[in-house]
């Protein structure tokens, strides 16, 4: 009784099993699939509910300012220790901005005051913008939470 090893010669199987490595690849996909999205979320606010809400796609060019509770101001990304340097820091990236779009977005947190919300409206209009658009919770999503 012989086993049998490859072909009739003797030789050895030369297959390569490439099942492992497409699990292991789906795997790795759906992982990257997950993840993404959370790298381009920016800053967490608690966003107040309205009914009239738009969809908006979010563009790499588009200029973001976010309030926390504690009034902490965030321009992109970025925090601004003081809320007068949003000014120059707008300007210089409205320069940037193609021409027409000059709207800022403005996430501003739920229970924060009223006046905060005014001051830094104030600074961007002083900045040279022309549109403030105020980013809110759709009341559709906002009623599950």
């Amino acid at each position: 009784m012989s086993m049998a090893v490859g072909d009739k010669k003797g030789s050895a199987i030369a297959d390569i099993n490439v099942t492992p490595m497409a699990d292991i690849m789906i795997v790795l996909l759906i992982i990257f699939m997950v993840i993404t999205p959370m790298l381009q979320k920016g800053i967490d606010v608690k966003l107040p509910i309205a009914g009239n809400t738009k969809e908006r796609k979010d563009e790499q060019k588009t200029i973001t300012v976010a309030i926390k509770k504690d009034s902490q101001t965030f321009l992109g990304g970025t925090p601004m220790p003081n809320q007068l340097d949003l000014v120059p820091q707008v300007k210089e990236r409205l320069e940037e901005a193609p021409e027409g779009q000059k709207t800022v977005f403005l996430k501003a947190d739920a229970d924060l005051e009223y006046a905060e919300v005014m001051k830094v409206m104030d600074l961007l209009r002083e900045a040279g913008v022309e549109e403030v658009a105020l980013i809110a919770e759709s009341r559709v999503q906002g009623q599950g939470s």
